[in-house]
C-alpha cells in the first residue's frame, strides 16, 4: 500500500492493487488540494485513509478523516474526497463495480 507510490500532477493517481473473484481494493494517492468531485456509485464501498488527511463529504456534510480512519457507505449515497495533505486512501470495491468508473472520477 505504501510502496512504489506515485502522484498525478493534476489529479489523484489510481492504482489497482488486488482484482480477483473475490474483492476489488484501489490505492489513490492525492497531492495537497487534489480533488474527487461529488460522485456516487450503485454499490457500497469502503474508504480507508493510510496516510495523510482527507475531507470527506456526504451529502452536503464535510469530516475530516485522518490516517487509520475508515467510513462505509451504501451505494447511491453522493460522496466527495478533498486532500488536506499528501494522501493515500485505500477504497474496497464490490466485484460488481469496476475500476474504469473510478478513473472517470
Amino acid at each position: 500500500m505504501l510502496s512504489d507510490i506515485e502522484y498525478g500532477d493534476t489529479k489523484p493517481a489510481i492504482k489497482v492493487l488486488v482484482n480477483n473473484d473475490f474483492v476489488k481494493e484501489i490505492r489513490i494517492a492525492f497531492k495537497k488540494g487534489q480533488e474527487m468531485r461529488e460522485h456516487q456509485t450503485k454499490h457500497p464501498i469502503v474508504v480507508s485513509v493510510v496516510d495523510g488527511s482527507i475531507d470527506f463529504g456526504v451529502s452536503g456534510t464535510v469530516q475530516q478523516l485522518t490516517r487509520g480512519m475508515l467510513i462505509a457507505l451504501e451505494g447511491g449515497v453522493p460522496h466527495s474526497l478533498v486532500a488536506r495533505a499528501d494522501s493515500i486512501v485505500r477504497l474496497s470495491l464490490s466485484k460488481a463495480d469496476t475500476i474504469e468508473r473510478i478513473q472517470r472520477v
